[in-house]
């Protein structure tokens, strides 16, 4: 991986208000077909998740695989054979924070702000009676081991979505990054992570027993919500990595704490815990607001004179 990495500029490369916007919408088609046809195995077949318990067959874990590279696929024809705005790995900021101090620091805020993050939903779930909060702390230590195992090895899927929503379709939104534009930026790219799940969530993947009108707009709340907390990563990084590493604890460790603190056996509910229940909306919510309100999602703080890392 590390040839793939660059040590130039530290500052987030977003292109310039003139780049070549027909990028876009071949960008879009591109993802949203991949994913479609990644899950067509398992939608004609009448794949349904049962609950939030339920284990993925190999089948599905293909599936998944290939649709998580959807994303990346299109950013790399597009930036390659549609726009040409520069090399790839510099567009797409696919390159290691710096100095390497600043890169050890960034790797373990990307795992601890999400860690933090869904053991406050969980509180704020037992509070409220919804999350059956009854965990055996003896047995953390090795699933924490094998949860590092997990995000190891499913590192590479989820660099194939975020260089293409961070890497591609953030920046192509955001333009100058001021104003309404950046809140578009936001909003847009938000809602276009979220309707990308419409396959699984139609299959129950995130929210299983619920129905497509109750999934889909949670859906879209959870991702415009958390979000911006990856494009912070990014901003003060400079790089899509911490991105990358935030995404994968949040779709594999933190889906993972919901289970592993919960009483054995006890029904779990995705729609009432975790951060994609209204639990995480408040506490993500709270978070992304504090860092709207202290300027840290602009990409102006994070410019050379400013010096990134500083947010």
């Amino acid at each position: 991986m590390t040839h793939l990495l660059t040590d130039s500029p530290r500052t987030l490369p977003l292109p310039p208000p003139t780049a070549p916007r027909r990028g876009l919408p071949v960008f879009l088609a591109v993802a949203y077909l991949g994913m479609w046809a990644a899950m067509t195995p398992l939608l004609v077949t009448g794949f349904q998740r049962e609950s939030a318990r339920s284990g993925t067959g190999a089948l599905e874990e293909v599936c998944i695989s290939a649709a998580m590279f959807a994303p990346a696929l299109a950013a790399l024809i597009v930036v390659r054979y549609v726009e040409r705005t520069g090399r790839i790995r510099d567009v797409l900021a696919l390159r290691r924070p710096r100095p390497h101090g600043r890169t050890a620091r960034s790797c373990l805020l990307a795992l601890a702000v999400p860690a933090a993050l869904t053991a406050l939903a969980l509180g704020a779930g037992a509070a409220a009676g919804h999350y059956p909060l009854g965990a055996r702390w003896d047995g953390l230590a090795p699933w924490a081991t094998a949860m590092l195992l997990q995000m190891l090895v499913s590192l590479p899927l989820f660099f194939g979505e975020e260089l293409g929503w961070q890497g591609y379709l953030f920046p192509r939104l955001a333009g100058d990054g001021k104003g309404a534009r950046l809140v578009w930026a936001y909003v847009g790219t938000g809602a276009a992570f979220a309707l990308w799940h419409l396959p699984t969530l139609l299959m129950g993947g995130q929210y299983p027993g619920r129905p497509w009108y109750v999934s889909v707009p949670a859906m879209v709340i959870s991702c415009t919500l958390i979000l911006p907390v990856f494009t912070w990563l990014r901003l003060r990084s400079g790089s899509v990595v911490p991105a990358v590493l935030g995404h994968t604890f949040v779709s594999t460790a933190s889906v993972g704490m919901v289970k592993v603190f919960a009483t054995p056996d006890a029904p779990l509910d995705p729609l009432h815990m975790g951060l994609t229940g209204w639990p995480g909306w408040i506490v993500t919510g709270a978070f992304v607001a504090f860092l709207a309100l202290t300027g840290r999602l602009r990409p102006s703080t994070y410019d050379r004179k400013a010096g990134p890392g500083e947010g």
